[in-house]
């Protein structure tokens, strides 16, 4: 059934859990947690388990199939996955979630399989580090998450009105803390993103690496981690035990030809007003590919350059643009 599945974008969010629930159902099980969540789980090999935490928007507006993140990473190498689907901005604050995960324990679910990964991005980011404590040694990737929203600890967060009253302060509350027991936790994050960069600075230990990346808003680095394939890769070198720091910078050289994130990138530049930047960052990727926006902010920035007595590497103050 989920072989070459996808879920139609024209059937209602009522509809596509239905749909949801037929593949749970006949693939390993799909359980209602209350009335705000819902956890999927596709039973495949006992080698890799992949948790996954994602919005039901996130879930069917990102993935070309319509299903949820694990349906991409795991189905054609053949592990298991577990979803854990929040119908609105929760935080996965709820007792229904807090006993899901206590069953699962108690039933030694987690010891069945010889790697857990856990993955989720922002407040999905979030509940992934918090939860990851239910299965000691795991490797948890987590783009962007918040560490708590207490308002004692985050008053400088003010981005999220409707936390004010959610408890961040029982039980998987703090994040951070939570991943005493994994094996290691990647936490990527754009460190211009203050609030975003400050919520990193919250994640300590020896087995937190945290790794910059330089997008703006979790949502567009998890969407550029999905589309270059990034989120399987890493997995992938997870479970073959050579995971670390370099490999993830190493993999992360892959948006240097990832469109999306160059366009970023120079919009970002251009803005902050850096020539000498700009021109760097146009000429890099002209070298690989002609574009014409790319051709056109290059010539303006050498032009800008020209005026101040300036000049990139190799190039004369009073040259001109040589690309062709």
């Amino acid at each position: 059934m989920v072989a070459g599945a996808a879920l139609s974008d024209d059937l209602t969010d009522t509809q596509w859990l239905v749909q949801l629930e037929d593949i749970g159902e006949e693939e390993g099980y799909f359980s209602p947690l209350g009335d705000h969540h819902a956890a999927v789980f596709v039973d495949r090999s006992q080698e890799v388990l992949f948790v996954s935490f994602e919005t039901l928007a996130g879930a069917r507006s990102v993935s070309e199939t319509g299903l949820p993140l694990g349906f991409d990473v795991c189905e054609s190498r053949g592990w298991s996955h577990l979803t854990l689907l929040a119908m609105k901005e929760t935080w996965y604050r709820s007792p229904f979630v807090y006993g899901y995960f206590d069953r699962l324990v108690d039933e030694g679910f987690f010891e069945d399989f010889d790697k857990v990964i856990f993955y989720g991005a922002g407040m999905c980011g979030y509940a992934a580090a918090a939860f990851s404590v239910v299965a000691p040694g795991a490797t948890v990737i987590a783009v962007s998450p918040q560490a708590t929203l207490a308002r004692e600890l985050t008053e400088w967060d003010s981005r999220f009105e409707g936390t004010r009253r959610m408890d961040f302060t029982s039980r998987y509350g703090f994040a951070p803390d939570m991943l005493e027991a994994a094996e290691a936790a990647y936490i990527i994050y754009d460190p211009d993103e203050v609030e975003d960069a400050m919520h990193a600075a919250l994640f300590r230990g020896p087995n937190i690496f945290k790794h910059r990346y330089r997008r703006g808003r979790s949502g567009a680095i998890d969407s550029d981690l999905r589309t270059m394939g990034l989120i399987s890769r890493l997995c992938e070198v997870a479970v073959n035990g050579y995971l670390s720091p370099v490999q993830v910078a190493r993999n992360m050289r892959a948006r240097r030809r990832h469109m999306p994130y160059l366009r970023a990138l120079l919009a970002r530049v251009i803005a902050e007003d850096r020539p000498f930047l700009t021109a760097l960052l146009c000429r890099a990727v002209l070298a690989d590919r002609p574009i014409p926006r790319f051709r056109h902010h290059l010539e303006a920035a050498e032009a800008r350059l020209k005026e101040q007595g300036r000049a990139l590497p190799g190039q004369s103050a009073e040259a001109g643009s040589n690309v062709g």
